[in-house]
């Protein structure tokens, strides 16, 4: 394994990279479907409550792992754990990186054609026909070959920035394109509050009502939490790798984790209002809610201000493309370091080798669409296999067993001096740190797990006699 590692150059740099890496898709379009299936504000106070007790621990344990082997997420785990079947987490994020890479490509693709769309001024629609965009984004998807070119052209520009290295690709571009995410994100949400359904909207929003929690919606908050900071899969871990010695994990956990917050609850300030300003409002549409119902609802929420529609949707749509592109990089980069460091190749064939891949299989993946839409994988299309098995089993059941190697398997010292910096920085809830990866994180993560397969909710209402 080669040993000449690159470090990220700076404390912003450090922060604005492992950012990127969690905000994504997830924040922008996830996030809000979420609380639109799940009453709301109510779901917001869980999710907050379950970023801080699961994301935040199980982000600190990877920093820990990550910085203390400076090695590729794969390695780590073997020098942390040699000989023992706890290496096997190493292996399973190289495995979830490549897996969710072949699929992303393909769905940040899609980012890309909206936001090209809208900059041309196809997304621009006066007529009455709700139906416009449906038919509009599902003859895209099975188009036999442009989508596969405008993911072919995303990975181009991921590939790109990856061959660049740590502190003149990564970092120098999350410097970049984070300010400028945010920025639109402040541009987005001025205009939300000029929108006729602006009150209302913020009101779902941000107004709890504690009759809609159930078990599904505290579920539903902690899968939300766990995939939405991009845990267990390598992204974070490779990152940590590239900390110097004197970055703060517990600072930068914290940064990163009410950045991505952030992100997503921006998100829903933008789209709630947006939603309310149409009649009859759908909020459960999940990625139709982007691709589909929001062109419409764009255009006639600003029908009197065309040109403000126009600046909005061209804005949210570079928005949801700058946050695939910022995640796609992560997800690239864990796979990258894998091939580079333990089969010592060369970063830039390394990378080639990941970029090439990973677009062939994604042309299956975009092909399910239309040409191969009858091939079945287990019920299920070569795009939602995809999707559907890192996901729901790899994530949760990589996220068990870093909560349990970090507060069982690894030293309390070794675990104490990577968040302390060697004592150098207090750190006072290190030991309800430590409890929560030992017996909350797992049951709550092995909860969401197994509710992949069985309706715990049914169970419950079982139980209390509904």
């Amino acid at each position: 394994m080669t040993t000449d590692r690159k470090n990220f150059g700076s404390k912003l740099g450090v922060i604005l990279a492992s950012a990127g890496s969690a905000v994504g898709l997830g924040n922008i379009w996830r996030f809000p479907t979420e609380v639109g299936k799940n009453g709301g504000a109510a779901f917001i106070l869980v999710y907050l409550a379950c970023v801080l007790l699961i994301g935040v621990p199980i982000m600190m344990g990877e920093f820990v792992i990550g910085r203390h082997t400076r090695a590729n997420t794969a390695t780590a785990y073997q020098k942390l754990a040699p000989g023992t079947w706890w290496r096997v987490q190493g292996g399973i994020g190289v495995l979830v990186a490549f897996i969710i890479m072949c699929y992303y490509v393909v769905v940040s693709g899609w980012t890309l054609y909206y936001a090209y769309s809208s900059l041309v001024g196809a997304l621009q629609y006066s007529g009455d026909d709700a139906g416009h965009f449906s038919s509009f984004f599902d003859s895209f998807v099975a188009h036999p070959w442009l989508p596969v070119l405008f993911a072919v052209i995303f990975m181009a520009v991921v590939h790109l920035i990856i061959i660049m290295g740590v502190e003149k690709g990564i970092e120098r571009f999350s410097k970049v394109m984070m300010p400028m995410l945010l920025l639109i994100i402040a541009v987005l949400v001025v205009c939300a509050f000029s929108l006729p359904g602006s009150s209302q909207g913020l009101r779902y929003l941000f107004y709890p009502d504690f009759s809609k929690l159930t078990a599904s919606t505290i579920l539903s908050a902690v899968g939300q939490a766990f995939f939405s900071l991009s845990l267990a899969m390598g992204c974070l871990c490779t990152y940590a790798s590239y900390f110097r010695k004197d970055t703060n994990l517990v600072r930068t956990a914290y940064s990163v984790s009410i950045i991505d917050t952030i992100v997503a609850l921006m998100a829903g300030v933008i789209i709630f209002p947006a939603v309310y300003s149409v009649e009859n409002p759908n909020l459960e549409e999940g990625a139709g809610l982007v691709f589909k119902s929001l062109p419409y609802i764009f255009s006639h929420a600003f029908h009197s201000m065309p040109v403000v529609g126009y600046v909005f949707s061209l804005c949210f749509y570079l928005l949801l493309f700058l946050a695939a592109l910022t995640s796609a990089i992560s997800i690239h980069e864990p796979v990258t370091a894998y091939l580079h460091e333990a089969h010592r190749m060369s970063r830039k064939k390394a990378a080639m080798w990941v970029s090439v891949v990973c677009m062939a299989l994604g042309v299956f993946c975009s092909l399910s669409f239309g040409l191969l839409g009858n091939v079945k994988l287990f019920g299920l299309t070569i795009f939602d296999c995809f999707d559907a098995f890192p996901s729901k089993i790899l994530m949760p059941l990589g996220g068990i067993i870093i909560s349990l190697f970090t507060g069982w398997y690894l030293d309390k010292k070794l675990v104490h001096d990577e968040l302390t910096n060697d004592g150098t920085i207090r750190f006072r809830l290190f030991p309800f740190i430590i409890f929560l990866l030992r017996w909350v994180i797992p049951v709550a993560i092995g909860l969401v797990f197994v509710n992949q397969f069985f309706d715990l909710t049914k169970i419950v209402d079982l139980f209390a006699g509904n």
